[in-house]
């Protein structure tokens, strides 16, 4: 009882220091540079993540349109790109081998932890957790702060290594050795590789920044009355995200620093017996399959840093936009912990062909198939929420059951690609390239387009064009299907290859690599859509005139349209039921803010099994 009374004091408190400070707030009003780029405010940073991940997208989608082009049209004359691309177009007007290789390396890098990672996580992480929770702001505005500039000298860093001489790395994405711990072995080699280390020990501070604030805030910072399982969603899905980030991202930073002593240091992490251009290196003692081992314990678990958070947000729309309960909310939460804990026990799954032990093989092929069990459950109440809902078929709606589209047909591949004697024969092909962008990159990005779509009226006091987005949405699944659906018939085709055209071999696939070409132009023209939409919207999109426009439960819809630095303008307010009460007893909606009637309370009809004690007391009230 005494630990009860201590948390409602520890509650009323927090809320009075936080209405004091909004206070304050409200009358010191800080200046531009205060208030829109060194801003603590959480609903700021969060549209710098937002905007500054666009941006990233834009390269990183560019550069695929470029290597596309070169794959789909390897004797097209693009001597009219020399004006922008100088020495990588040669004189017959094709595109450098070595720059190609650079290309496929920088959209990975930037796709997978610029856009993905820090644009969607650092995005709807910052917006809203506070909001979601109610919270006035982040546990520490400045460290909040200190992760977005992190991240921006990242990206500043890798973008000044497109300008190099000897161009940017290009030793792929995931930045193996020997061939990127030695500066002579390629030319994205000599300094690229280096400022990609650099740049991704920034971006891992950034994270580390974010993760760690993010569970401090969830765990510290609930209004009275938001216990665990009343929290929604997409606030589970952040939090486990953050906690994935803070137990992995470490071991990538340490394999990225010894990767740069072993190329600046003269020691040998991660080489032995190698010669250059027929001459013997002196380094002795490393082992390449030790990096291997560091960046796939991250690069495993970074796939879920990457697709939680958008399956939290499309649990939540799903729910909001079909007028229903989301589906097995307890089992839910329950199957977010367990691909949390599985994430960090499969990463060898990546390593099948690095001649590891077929008994330990056989290990991470039950434990990767075992990650399908609590993906499937999601997919099971996500499809459960839909069955006989009252939908409303706009854009977030559509971009939610996209997502759920995409991460089942890129997931059932995942099945075979889990098995090794499966993998050994498919790994390197585009089945393998087919297999993840479908299920991480495409549906990862759906998830963020409802995301952006679903919180923009709370985000900016304004709509995007509907219009706009149906073409959007209907020209991107369609296109995104048309892309790499077909990569799964290009079974024996090589990845990373420069060019297929002059192998007998693969003649047969040159009029399928020119259509999924031609349909990679085609989803870059309508990404740019959305981008117009966004920016346009932000300024003469239709204004938002009531505080929940979508008949929502949560409590980011009881802030003011457009929330001020603080968020509520009196006291927080207080969480007496679960999230999802969509309806029930004849209303349309229950937000969490209204109290139980004694008819809930009597009949146990709380929303969650996790309230009983709830229950209980407000009968002894009663």
């Amino acid at each position: 009882m005494s630990a009860e009374t201590s948390t409602h004091a520890h509650h009323v408190d927090t809320h009075a220091h936080g209405h004091d400070h909004h206070d304050h707030d409200h009358h010191h009003e800080p200046g531009f540079i205060r208030k829109y780029i060194f801003s603590e405010d959480h609903k700021t940073i969060s549209k710098q993540f937002l905007i500054t991940g666009i941006f990233w997208a834009i390269v990183g989608g560019l550069l695929s349109v470029l290597f596309r082009i070169q794959l789909g049209y390897p004797d097209a004359d693009l001597t009219w790109m020399k004006p922008f691309l100088g020495k990588w177009i040669s004189e017959e007007g094709q595109i450098v081998p070595e720059f190609y290789n650079a290309l496929i390396t920088m959209h990975g890098t930037i796709l997978v932890f610029f856009v993905l990672t820090a644009g969607l996580s650092g995005t709807f992480s910052n917006f809203l957790i506070p909001l979601m929770i109610g919270a006035r702001d982040m546990a520490s505005g400045f460290l909040n702060m200190l992760s977005y500039w992190f991240f921006f000298l990242a990206g500043v860093i890798m973008f000044i290594s497109f300008f190099l001489a000897t161009g940017p790395a290009s030793g792929g994405w995931t930045a193996y050795p020997p061939l990127n711990a030695l500066h002579d072995a390629s030319q994205g080699g000599v300094l690229g590789v280096d400022f990609w280390l650099v740049s991704m020990a920034v971006f891992i501070v950034s994270s580390l920044l974010g993760s760690l604030n993010y569970i401090t805030t969830i765990i510290n910072l609930r209004t009275k009355g938001m216990k665990m399982f009343r929290m929604p969603l997409p606030i589970w899905a952040f939090l486990l995200t953050a906690v994935i980030g803070v137990l992995s991202f470490p071991v990538l930073l340490s394999a990225a620093i010894l990767l740069l002593f072993d190329r600046n240091l003269g020691t040998s992490f991660y080489l032995d017996a190698i010669n250059l251009a027929g001459e013997p290196l002196a380094n002795a003692g490393g082992s390449p399959i030790l990096y291997q081992h560091l960046f796939w314990f991250l690069g495993h678990p970074e796939v879920y840093i990457i697709i939680l958070p958008a399956m939290g947000m499309v649990s939540e729309i799903l729910s909001v936009h079909s007028r229903k309960p989301i589906f097995g909310y307890t089992a839910m939460i329950y199957s977010l912990l367990a691909i949390t804990v599985l994430s960090f026990i499969v990463w060898a799954h990546h390593m099948f062909m690095t001649g590891m032990n077929p008994f330990i093989g056989s290990i991470f092929v039950i434990f990767t198939l075992i990650i399908a069990v609590p993906s499937a459950i999601k997919v099971f109440n996500w499809l459960t929420t839909l069955w006989r809902g009252n939908i409303r078929l706009n854009p977030p709606m559509l971009f939610a059951i996209g997502f759920v589209s995409l991460f089942i047909s890129g997931g059932l591949t995942g099945i075979f690609l889990g098995n090794s004697s499966i993998d050994i024969r498919l790994h390197d092909t585009y089945f393998v390239v087919a297999h993840f962008h479908l299920v991480m990159g495409v549906a990862a990005f759906f998830g963020m387009f409802a995301g952006v779509y679903h919180w923009f009226p709370k985000m900016f006091g304004r709509y995007m064009n509907q219009t706009l987005g149906y073409i959007h949405f209907w020209g991107t699944i369609a296109a995104a299907y048309l892309i790499f659906f077909p990569m799964h018939w290009e079974i024996a085709l090589p990845r990373r290859y420069y060019t297929h055209s002059g192998f007998e071999a693969f003649s047969g696939f040159e009029q399928l690599n020119m259509f999924i070409s031609t349909m990679a132009i085609i989803s870059f023209a309508l990404q740019l859509l959305f981008v117009f939409n966004f920016f346009y919207s932000i300024f003469f999109g239709r204004k938002v005139r009531e505080m929940n426009p979508y008949g929502a439960t949560t409590l980011e819809w009881t802030t003011p349209i457009r929330p001020g630095h603080g968020n509520w303008e009196g006291d927080i307010p207080e969480v007496h039921r679960w999230p999802y009460d969509y309806s029930k007893h004849g209303r349309d909606f229950i937000p969490q803010t209204e109290p139980l009637t004694q008819y809930e309370i009597e009949h146990g009809e709380h929303g969650d099994e996790h309230d009983s004690d709830i229950i209980k007391s407000e009968e002894h009230k009663g």
